[in-house]
């Protein structure tokens, strides 16, 4: 039987009508060219059945072609759809994405750095419990390894693809007070290690207050407090007074939602609720969740733009935040009357087991 004959770049070239150079441009996606030369290479090589070798490219760059990517979950909707918008990115420019979670651990996040360098990825896109105390990444920064950050507030020595948590939150505190709110409560689940979170109560807290209303109530919930919905709502049974909730993101919001039934309350008549990052089951409930909407697929291809510009050696700035938009959802109401009367000289925000009242605002 004769052997098939190795078609090489050069055969593309020459099918294609240019340069070798030109072909490698287009196939390597390294460099500018004109989008004929483009049309005419890549039919070439899919005429010919020609491969680019993604081991002999790495070699002849230095390069593994590889991407590492660390969120906290992939089973969180807002993750795997930032996941999917880094995707799209990098294989347009002909990267491999090495995907790792850590479960929102930090150990598990040094961990996962380690395992990715050691693979020789070219890059890091990274959401983290604390960025800023990680020792892996400091050694990873220190190696020049480039590193994009998602999810995570302006933070000094990183470029990140980011909403302005802070303003998003006073936005949510503004439409409470507009109803008539003012016994309010924030919701978190590891609010200590989680920088969006603390920026989303800062926000909420500040414009609280410039409003004349009393502080919200902070409330960290405890694993086991967010997955049981008896628990939760024996600890919204204490909150004597409250009307309105803004939960730190949309699945500590829907948790409310059956705890306030499990209380014989109705959502919004006895107590309004608002979530944050706006996943697309929120509005398939038959009570659509208020929500601050985000684009975390959008967020994904940030990230991934600004570290393929970093190892092109491009100049890279810090982009302004991307935008959020307030769904209004059917989960937000006016208080009661009665419940307006009753706060009346009540202090607030009151004490429970997983209150906590003494956050210092930097």
């Amino acid at each position: 039987m004769e052997s098939r004959q190795k078609i090489t770049i050069k055969d593309v070239a020459r099918k294609a009508g240019c340069g070798i150079a030109t072909a490698s441009r287009v196939l390597n996606n390294s460099g500018p060219t004109s989008a004929d030369a483009r049309e005419r290479v890549k039919k070439a090589a899919q005429d010919l059945g020609f491969s680019f070798s993604a081991i002999g490219r790495a070699l002849q760059g230095g390069r593994s072609m590889t991407i590492g990517c660390l969120v906290p979950s992939l089973a969180n909707p807002v993750f795997a759809e930032a996941v999917q918008g880094v995707q799209e990115v990098l294989s347009g420019a002909g990267y491999q994405l090495l995907i790792s979670s850590s479960n929102y651990d930090g150990d598990a996040d040094n961990e996962a750095i380690v395992t990715l360098t050691a693979k020789e990825v070219d890059g890091l896109i990274l959401t983290m419990v604390g960025p800023e105390r990680s020792a892996a990444l400091k050694q990873a920064r220190a190696r020049g390894l480039p590193v994009s950050l998602m999810f995570h507030d302006p933070l000094d020595g990183f470029l990140t693809a980011h909403v302005d948590n802070f303003e998003a939150a006073r936005e949510v505190a503004r439409r409470f007070a507009d109803l008539g709110h003012t016994r309010t409560a924030f919701l978190s689940l590891r609010f200590a290690s989680s920088d969006r979170s603390r920026n989303r109560y800062a926000g909420f807290h500040a414009e609280c207050r410039a409003r004349g209303l009393p502080d919200p109530a902070l409330i960290e919930l405890t694993e086991a407090e967010a997955n049981d919905p008896e628990l939760l709502a024996g600890i919204l049974a204490t909150l004597g007074g409250l009307t309105a909730i803004f939960a730190s993101n949309d699945f500590l919001a829907i948790a409310v939602q059956k705890a306030t039934r499990l209380m014989g309350k109705n959502v919004p008549q006895d107590l309004s609720v608002v979530g944050f990052d706006g996943i697309e089951i929120g509005r398939l409930l038959d009570m659509p969740l208020a929500t601050i909407e985000t684009a975390p697929d959008a967020m994904g291809r940030q990230a991934a733009q600004t570290l393929l510009n970093m190892l092109q050696g491009d100049a890279c700035v810090q982009r302004p935040p991307l935008p959020f938009h307030f769904r209004a959802g059917a989960t937000l109401a006016r208080p009661r009357a009665e419940s307006r009367d009753d706060d009346q000289g009540a202090t607030w925000p009151p004490s429970v087991h997983s209150l906590k009242t003494d956050l210092k605002q930097g």
